[in-house]
């Protein structure tokens, strides 16, 4: 069985960020889940936390053992949503092209998906179906883009944290964490009008911005610099808070809070002329280009159901692989046989003739067998099937 458990997307954030897995903790819980998984992958971002799993073992079971392994309060798996095989693959393909994002048609899942996928890789905790399933869904991904034209009307919640603060009269940014929300909000920044920059992060070297407007600095020194700006986006990884209220100046701020678990103290929330938006606000704001991109992804939604088929076909017919390996072993003996005849007897015989007869006996290997294969089912009343097989097999080009 193929699966993937989910937390709901309409569960309240605070019940999310128990269900979650940090990035930097992948590996470890992903050596944690082989154990009880024959394949395994995790996909957690900022709106979602999902393991895709192939076990033989019950629903039941492996459910226990996730919720075991990533040591999660089983009193939250009310809070999860579980899928098999065939609806498991509808809802990857959705996720990949945006259809299941809360910022719908959001631009920042795929590479999401694909790095969750490069990570599985190295960990070579994916080798069979959901390595197969990942490969199709990523070229889906890929595909739906392409042919929908996504990338000319881009949103994501670090756009939309970027747009709101300018509507709201920001000029000067600060940007906790360089990841990749992080470096798509600096993204946005420098697309448009703003006076200043901070970009705060832990190791400085990985930033190289070449505009006199941006100033690297480094993480523990973010607080000197907070009366300096408007908007505070943070999208740190960090397990805790990195943003508390006794290190806030008095002044009328916006912050964005991007991360999951939260980087912004809640209490902020209630202070004087800052306004706080968590992940969730965001993505209720009202997005003007939701509407049409919309339209364009269902007209598009054929190319979700051709790379789901394709899959659901690939898994057939692997299922059939051990049979097709008979047949070619046994083209193998029957060819081996003949050339070995020829080797031997092509100085003593007539070279033409002995040819003639090693190509003829070798086609009388199969076609007698189909001829007392169709007389036996004949017999047994099963001749139109069998009859169909055979032609399908040896009537080609007539």
């Amino acid at each position: 069985m193929i699966g993937v458990l989910g937390v709901k997307s309409n569960v309240k954030l605070e019940i999310r960020e128990k269900l979650s897995i940090i990035q930097k903790h992948y590996d470890s819980c992903l050596e944690s889940l082989k154990e009880v998984c024959d394949e395994v992958l995790i996909l957690s971002t900022c709106n979602r936390t999902e393991v895709y799993f192939n076990t033989s073992k019950d629903y039941e079971e492996i459910i226990l053992e996730i919720f075991d392994r990533l040591h999660w309060d089983k009193n939250y798996i009310k809070y999860t949503f579980h899928y098999e095989n065939e609806k498991m693959v509808d809802h990857l393909m959705r996720v990949i092209c945006g259809f299941d994002s809360l910022i719908l048609g959001e631009d920042q899942i795929l590479a999401q998906i694909k790095d969750a996928y490069e990570i599985a890789l190295q960990s070579k905790s994916v080798k069979k179906d959901i390595q197969k399933l990942f490969q199709m869904a990523i070229t889906c991904g890929k595909e739906f883009r392409f042919e929908s034209k996504l990338y000319t009307i881009p949103v994501s919640s670090a756009s939309i944290a970027v747009n709101e603060g300018r509507r709201m009269g920001a000029r000067s940014f600060m940007v906790l964490g360089y990841g990749e929300v992080g470096s798509l909000a600096c993204k946005y920044i420098l697309s448009g009008s703003f006076d200043k920059l901070y970009i705060a992060v832990r190791n400085t070297s990985v930033v190289n911005i070449d505009d006199k407007r941006v100033e690297i600095i480094h993480f523990n020194e973010r607080q000197n610099f907070y009366k300096d700006v408007d908007c505070i986006i943070s999208c740190t990884s960090a397990p805790h808070i990195v943003v508390h209220s006794a290190e806030l100046p008095e002044k009328k701020m916006v912050i964005y809070d991007l991360a999951v678990p939260r980087d912004v103290e809640e209490s902020i929330g209630c202070m004087k002329n800052i306004q706080l938006y968590d992940i969730d606000r965001i993505s209720l704001m009202n997005d003007e280009n939701c509407h049409k991109r919309e339209e364009i992804m269902n007209s598009n939604k054929y190319i979700l159901d051709k790379y789901m088929q394709e899959f659901l076909d690939w898994q057939k017919i692997r299922d059939i692989s051990p049979e097709i390996r008979k047949l070619k072993k046994c083209g193998e003996d029957v060819y081996r046989k003949r050339y070995k005849t020829f080797k031997n007897k092509k100085y003593t015989k007539d070279t033409d003739k002995l040819a003639e007869v090693l190509l003829k006996s070798t086609s009388n290997v199969y076609v007698n067998r189909a001829i007392e294969v169709l007389k036996e089912e004949q017999l047994k009343g099963r001749l139109d099937e069998c009859l169909n097989i055979i032609q399908r097999i040896f009537y080609v080009g007539e």
